[in-house]
């Protein structure tokens, strides 16, 4: 038996049991998968917390130095920043429209970022488009004062 963490496309979380990974895509396949809360049949995964045994009682774990915890936080918005940059095409106003493109085999595929409205977010998610919305730093301050 195997657990998933499932999610509807209203957003609804919940989890599963099934015989094996296949039986999962079989009954999603028939639509005998809903949403006990919506009773919406359009699910897909979606990544589950996990726990591993520890081989040794907590008291003997190695404690973290403290040291090694500290984090230059503005060298960590550069490196995000110029990751961003460096592989996402900038697409503005214009991210439901590309999204669409992508998702429909119209353009290549690609990583784009961009601007949506709240209704176009709304549009891409009944779609069955996936993304993701996040806080990009801002440019990074590259001169020396």
């Amino acid at each position: 038996m195997i657990a998933f963490d499932l999610e509807c496309s209203n957003g609804h979380v919940f989890e599963c049991w099934f015989k094996d990974g296949q039986s999962y895509d079989e009954q999603r396949e028939k639509g005998f998968i809903e949403c006990p809360v919506c009773n919406d049949k359009s699910v897909s995964k979606i990544p589950s917390s996990f726990s591993i045994a520890r081989s040794f009682p907590f008291e003997k774990q190695p404690k973290p130095k403290q040291e090694n915890l500290q984090v230059d936080i503005e060298a960590l918005g550069k490196k995000i920043y110029n990751f961003i940059e460096k592989n996402f095409d900038d697409v503005g106003c214009n991210f439901a429209k590309e999204a669409l493109k992508i998702h429909y085999g119209v353009t290549e595929p690609r990583h784009i970022r961009g601007v949506s409205t709240d209704a176009e977010e709304e549009m891409l998610k009944s779609e069955g488009i996936k993304f993701f919305k996040v806080s990009i730093p801002q440019k990074p301050d590259t001169s020396e004062t």
